[in-house]
């Protein structure tokens, strides 16, 4: 049988068409590497101070609105299977574990008012950017999983490995056009995204995510 690329909530087959573009030929592959990764740099770069200055804001404002620490850093699976932490603003509650089952829905309960907020703006990634220093992570690409729930999804979830042959984004196109996966055919149709971003890789798909992920934050739509 055919593997089809599907679209969230209409499950309609995912192409060029219903993405709305028009995507160039494939180019030179280490071309492309080597200037999406200097993309990355000089946006890390440039988001550094906002880091820095939201770090303070965020540490003066947690004693009383999302007690803790500032920092959530949890082991996520990046290229090539390899194993990196992954550096995100902290928006829950402390459960006493470090990873929830593979199968068990988001526990929204854990989430603090200041979190929601953070993670509604889509802040609370930010500090991803720490990522994209260390070379684990781009701007756009698929978003990595938790170790343990990544090893699980690499038996049960067709093609789910292919993921695994770039970096993981801070955004991405099965993110911006999929929403939020917590459940076994949404991480399926996650996979799929993903696998459909990897083989039509160009700068023009990039530039997609990037407005899409604005119209995602602005709208609201698809985000926990």
């Amino acid at each position: 049988m055919k593997h089809e690329y599907v679209v969230a909530n209409s499950f309609s087959p995912v192409t060029k068409k219903n993405l709305s573009l028009k995507l160039p030929a494939q180019g030179h592959r280490k071309s492309f590497a080597l200037a999406k990764r200097a993309i990355d740099l000089v946006f890390a770069v440039l988001a550094l101070p906002i880091l820095l200055v939201l770090s303070v804001v965020l540490y003066l404002a947690n004693p009383h609105f999302n007690p803790g620490s500032v920092f959530f850093r949890q082991v996520r699976m990046g290229r090539d299977g390899k194993a990196f932490t992954m550096w995100k603003f902290r928006t829950m509650t402390d459960n006493g574990t470090s990873v929830r089952d593979a199968n068990a829905p988001l526990e929204e309960h854990r989430i603090t008012p200041l979190g929601r907020l953070l993670r509604r703006s889509k802040l609370d990634e930010l500090p991803n950017i720490l990522n994209i220093f260390t070379g684990d992570m781009s701007l756009v690409g698929p978003r990595p999983d938790a170790f343990e729930h990544a090893n699980e999804y690499l038996i049960r979830v067709p093609h789910y490995r292919k993921r695994f042959t770039v970096r993981p984004g801070i955004t991405g196109l099965a993110q911006v056009r999929g929403g939020y996966a917590d459940n076994h055919r949404a991480v399926e149709r996650k996979a799929r995204y993903d696998i459909f971003y990897i083989e039509n890789a160009s700068f023009r798909l990039e530039m997609h995510v990037i407005a899409s992920t604005f119209a995602v934050v602005f709208s609201g739509i698809g985000q926990r």
